[in-house]
């Protein structure tokens, strides 16, 4: 450290009632993020404390992570390196990570769903505050996955009582009539995403049961023509794949009590050439109209493999380039 630098320290007391290890990780991998990623602030562990000295501005980013570590951990919540690395970038948005962190969607199967991020948590919000949400970023940030446990939250809850889960299967094109087996094998492919999000929330013995009767449906988007879809949770996944006329033909079809959410990645438009997505105008058509609101997530959102992240950014770099100034 620079001696010209004015330097802070601060003083942390664990609670006797808390584990150091769940709070420092085993072999203090936490403390080893943490000082990985708030590099201008030394910190020693000793018995309950936490002695922390450097830049004042990462002392005291180390003492509101700890207290935020500790928030989480009274809720009966473990950590990981994830949220650890999470509430260090939430904490430098301005955001208290407990918060964002702890707020269950869904618990389902000995496993709990969340958002993870801040954008997730405007997007799960704005699906809560809003009878039509946008949900608009590249793979991996939970858009669909999201989408799919508020449905499953809200039909659970009695607030809907159906299911819609809806994409276009514009991949195959006119191809569909020549793949081999009933119509229902022709679209599977297409709606496969959707099936593997319902089965990691819900019991995969009763998905044919709520199936049959209804109470879920999956099913593509030509289907939805002609339809009013009262008291459900509409869920169009992949809409960057929908022509403005599909996007207006789908919209329409909202009723009463109903929810829609819209999810799609204007980036990964798979429309014959001329074709203009729906996706990519209707926020200039619809911004500004009360009850529908845009979110959009980027790849600081992607919580899959940590990687996944940079190959979104990477790509998107390459495009980038590759783009006609």
């Amino acid at each position: 450290m620079d001696a010209g630098v004015a330097q802070s320290q601060a003083r942390i007391i664990v609670p006797p009632a808390q584990s150091m290890v769940a709070l420092l990780g085993a072999g203090d991998e936490f403390l080893r993020v943490i000082e990985r990623d708030i590099p201008q602030a030394q910190i020693l562990a000793r018995g309950n404390e936490i002695h922390v000295e450097g830049d004042p501005i990462d002392v005291g980013l180390v003492e509101q992570l700890v207290g935020e570590m500790l928030a989480v951990l009274r809720t009966g919540q473990p950590l990981s390196t994830e949220s650890v690395e999470r509430s260090i970038i939430l904490l430098r948005e301005g955001m208290h990570p407990a918060e964002v962190l702890s707020t269950n969607i869904l618990s389902s199967r000995g496993r709990t769903i969340r958002a993870k991020t801040l954008n997730q948590k405007k997007y799960v919000d704005a699906i809560d505050a809003n009878t039509i949400t946008f949900g608009i970023g590249p793979a991996g940030t939970g858009k669909t996955y999201l989408a799919v446990a508020k449905a499953v939250q809200a039909l659970q809850a009695k607030r809907i009582s159906r299911i819609i889960l809806t994409r276009p299967a514009v991949e195959a094109g006119e191809r569909l009539g020549f793949l081999p087996g009933t119509l229902s094998d022709k679209i599977d492919p297409y709606l496969r995403p959707l099936y593997d999000a319902l089965h990691d929330m819900i019991d995969p013995e009763s998905i044919p049961r709520l199936m049959t009767g209804g109470t879920i449906e999956v099913a593509p988007l030509a289907y939805m023509r002609g339809r009013t879809l009262n008291d459900a949770f509409i869920i169009l996944d992949e809409a960057q794949n929908t022509s403005a006329e599909q996007m207006k033909m789908f919209l329409t079809r909202l009723g009463f009590g109903s929810t829609m959410v819209v999810t799609g990645d204007v980036t990964q438009v798979d429309l014959p050439a001329g074709m203009q997505s729906g996706l990519r105008v209707v926020e200039d058509i619809l911004l500004g109209i009360d009850d529908v609101a845009f979110c959009r997530l980027t790849s600081s959102d992607v919580v899959r493999h940590r990687l996944v992240g940079r190959i979104v950014d990477a790509y998107g770099k390459h495009e980038a380039m590759r783009s006609p100034q």
